[in-house]
């Protein structure tokens, strides 16, 4: 019987799927998978981990222990709302201060469940959140297998991974060469890891037949992890041990947040699992198995890919949204805010959200990163956020702005509040459009409903709060000679966030 921990990576920032995946909004968090559940990426990787406890035709049983999510500070109310629309699921946020790669990202994972009272040595299962499955009983399936292969090694020297059957010749994927024969649990022995190949290398080890797509999916004991990286990278793995010693605990409803000493973690050096360990391991002391998948995976790298996961139409298209199309084939169209026509358009990607609009050749889509590094170097905030931002006691939405005014739509979750805050450059006036809101108003605290509104002078201290059971929403006017997100102190705060 084995104690199996998911463990989610969560910290990329899906910058192909640009303008709907932002820094502040990545596309882990979006409904891409094209299956019509509505569910996001992050959500399904979550239960495809989980169904694992539930697979009936794994070899020995399985305990299934509590899921760590490693995420990054500004994305945990992220993780938190997504993870409240799955009760079932009880989970731990280990939060990066910084974005190290998954390397000290998984040494996160593996400190943690090893401090786990009763965890003797857990299995983890490691995937990243952005990655899509079509064939959920196949993956369940290889992942047991797995499993089984690092479970039946008392040696704790078994390293196991899931290799992506090749469908195409794909430069943009690092790849796995097996050798042997296949063993008791459906695996293979790993000779080497190789990088992304040219075109030419790419077809010929298509046609070997030996070489499968790294998944960037792994199996492996705890210990197994953490004694490997101090034996390849033991500056990692003093360096994250030295973060982790100092961490600090909160706990936010049913869920924990642990956190790294920030200073500490920060000067942890950068690598990925591959790179730090696993790629180092073939003719070494630690057995790498590979256990193939042909499940319909796909990583969703750009917008190509989500088109050919998406339903498509009987003219190949993928459409999402207010959209009408005539004499349009084999394209990608996407709506957020508005109704999106085409005509007489073959092979493309439109993607329509509320500031901004991306048109490429679906062919092309890899070189959305071009647009997003002009953006950076504008210093343009369409890289970062959407028009609409998620808090963590709900939404804004900019609807208009101009030259020393602001207009805002606020919706605040029931029981939710606003910090205790003050701005130095700008007024408020707050219109209640539904619900019912409590208002710290400097020294007052008022109640308004629907068609009230209150005022809030330049320097004043000041809090929003919904105290009903309904959503409340209000219309926020700026005014005044700077506007920006920054110009804001707070005193009290429920997420955190205060400052001196």
């Amino acid at each position: 019987m084995a104690l199996v921990v998911p463990v989610i990576l969560c910290g990329g920032s899906g910058t192909r799927l640009w303008p709907l995946s932002r820094a502040g909004f990545p596309k882990q968090f979006l409904a891409l998978s094209g299956d019509g559940s509505g569910k996001t990426l992050f959500q399904l990787a979550v239960e495809r981990l989980n169904a694992v406890g539930q697979n009936q035709t794994a070899k020995s049983p399985i305990i299934l222990g509590q899921t760590l999510v490693i995420t990054n500070e500004e994305h945990r109310f992220l993780v938190l709302d997504q993870l409240r629309e799955m009760p079932a699921i009880k989970a731990t946020l280990l939060l990066e201060p910084a974005g190290r790669n998954t390397a000290p990202a998984l040494t996160l994972a593996a400190l943690c469940a090893q401090d786990t009272k009763d965890s003797k040595d857990p299995i983890l299962v490691i995937t990243p959140a952005d990655q899509t499955i079509q064939d959920r009983a196949a993956f369940t399936n290889a992942l047991s297998n797995a499993i089984e292969a690092v479970a039946s090694d008392v040696s704790a020297k078994t390293i196991a991974i899931l290799g992506i059957t090749p469908t195409s010749p794909q430069t943009g994927y690092g790849y796995i060469q097996k050798s042997g024969a296949k063993g008791s649990h459906q695996e293979f022995t790993v000779e080497r890891f190789v990088e992304k190949p040219d075109a030419k290398t790419a077809q010929d080890y298509l046609d070997n037949g030996n070489y499968l797509w790294n998944s960037g999916m792994f199996v492996l004991r705890a210990s197994t992890w953490l004694a490997s990286l101090q034996e390849f990278r033991s500056d990692i793995a003093a360096a994250t041990n030295g973060s982790w010693a100092t961490k600090k605990v909160d706990l936010a409803g049913d869920a924990t947040f642990v956190r790294p000493d920030p200073e500490l973690f920060k000067a942890i050096p950068s690598e990925s699992i591959d790179y730090a360990v696993i790629e180092k391991c073939p003719g070494s002391q630690y057995l790498v198995k590979m256990v193939e998948l042909d499940a319909g995976w796909n990583d969703l790298g750009a917008w190509d890919a989500v088109w050919q996961v998406g339903q498509k139409d009987a003219g190949g298209n993928v459409v999402s949204g207010d959209t009408l199309l005539a004499d349009t084939k084999n394209s990608l169209v996407h709506a957020s805010s508005r109704l999106v026509g085409t005509v007489g358009i073959d092979n493309l990607v439109i993607i329509e959200t509320a500031d901004a609009v991306l048109v490429a050749d679906r062919t092309k889509s890899q070189d959305v990163k071009s647009i997003v590094q002009q953006l950076e170097q504008q210093q343009r905030e369409e890289k970062n956020l959407h028009r609409k931002v998620a808090r963590p006691w709900g939404w804004y939405d900019s609807i208009d702005e101009g030259e020393r005014f602001k207009v805002k739509r606020i919706q605040v979750k029931p029981g939710a509040s606003l910090s205790l805050q003050m701005h130095h450059h700008r007024a408020e006036h707050w219109i209640v459009v539904k619900g019912v809101a409590e208002i710290t108003n400097g020294d007052q605290v008022i109640t308004l409903t629907e068609n009230q509104s209150t005022y809030i002078p330049q320097g004043q201290t000041h809090r929003l709060a919904n105290p009903g059971k309904t959503p409340l929403e209000i219309i926020e006017v700026q005014s005044g000679s700077y506007l920006g997100e920054d110009d804001i102190v707070r005193f009290e705060d429920h997420y955190g966030r205060t400052q001196s």
